[in-house]
């Protein structure tokens, strides 16, 4: 089992050096893996009183793949893990060009884990489709393996049309591995089963979040696929019960089956990069 961490986006604050104190400082740890989550635009919630989303405007986001350039220089062994970047609302070709150059300057650690998002806000701002998202999702990870492989590619599908073209340079990994978040429904569940190269549950180590993962896991056999092509990545919260909460969530998501788990700082009550630090210690302590 793997063990990472989830930075915490919108605690964190503005500071690049507490960005950098917290990526070293998991890295120094022995944490294997940094997750960054991803909102390009939040939304004005005076303007929108009927707004149900967890995040608006006062959010802080620090954008992924920029950030990753910034801690590839900064770091040396850490995987570089986006849990998730929301595809549909980027464009399929830029975001291929984004993750190589990413993967070229951290030297092949890069994990590409995609989503299609619940921000309709977002969507409109990016001049996006928010109503196709899903199915146009599977269109845009078939053309990024295409263009991370391939230094010519022919493409031509409903969404996307490129006519001999080619992305250079290329990335390390061939291809990048893509993860999928969500997988509440059983329908989004078959397409991870089916195209990716792992999972990020999202959900608890509760009941809900056993019968998820056993249904992952037919999934997955249905698909023809073998279970240790398709890695599950859980997150467990010092919010849930402290250090001591985590480690058993952690334990209960090992017995499940999960290949990595990572240690979630957020909504813990904590004031500043030095106390998420802390949290960080602390847990990899009574981790061992």
């Amino acid at each position: 089992m793997q063990l990472g961490v989830v930075f915490p986006q919108n605690e964190i604050g503005e500071d690049p050096g507490a960005v950098r104190a917290f990526a070293e400082a998991a890295e120094d740890l022995g944490y294997e893996h940094l997750i960054f989550y991803d909102h390009v635009l939040g939304a004005d919630t005076d303007r929108r009183p009927d707004w149900q989303g967890p995040y608006s405007h006062r959010d802080t986001f620090h954008e992924p793949m920029v950030t990753f350039g910034y801690l590839a220089a900064l770091t040396s062994r850490i995987e570089l893990v986006t849990a998730v970047i929301i595809l549909p609302q980027r464009q399929t070709a830029l975001l291929a060009k984004q993750a190589a150059q990413v993967d070229v300057l951290s030297g092949g650690r890069l994990r590409l884990g995609v989503g299609i998002g619940w921000n309709d806000v977002e969507y409109e701002a990016l001049n996006e489709n928010f109503h196709d998202r899903g199915k146009r999702s599977e269109e845009q990870v078939e053309l990024l393996r295409a263009l991370w492989t391939n230094e010519i590619v022919d493409f031509q599908g409903r969404w996307h049309s490129i006519p001999g073209a080619g992305i250079k340079p290329l990335p390390v990994q061939r291809p990048i591995p893509i993860w999928f978040g969500g997988g509440r429904s059983d329908g989004v569940l078959r397409r991870i089963a089916r195209m990716g190269d792992g999972w990020f549950p999202q959900l608890q180590a509760d009941e809900q979040g056993r019968e998820r993962m056993a249904a992952f896991r037919n999934f997955v056999a249905e698909a023809g696929r073998s279970q240790d092509d398709v890695g599950v990545d859980a997150r467990v919260a010092l919010s849930r019960g402290g250090i001591d909460g985590a480690l058993r969530d952690c334990e209960t998501w090992t017995g499940w089956g999960a290949t990595h788990v990572s240690f979630n700082t957020l909504r813990a009550g904590l004031g500043s990069a030095d106390e998420h630090i802390d949290a960080l210690r602390r847990f990899k302590e009574a981790a061992g």
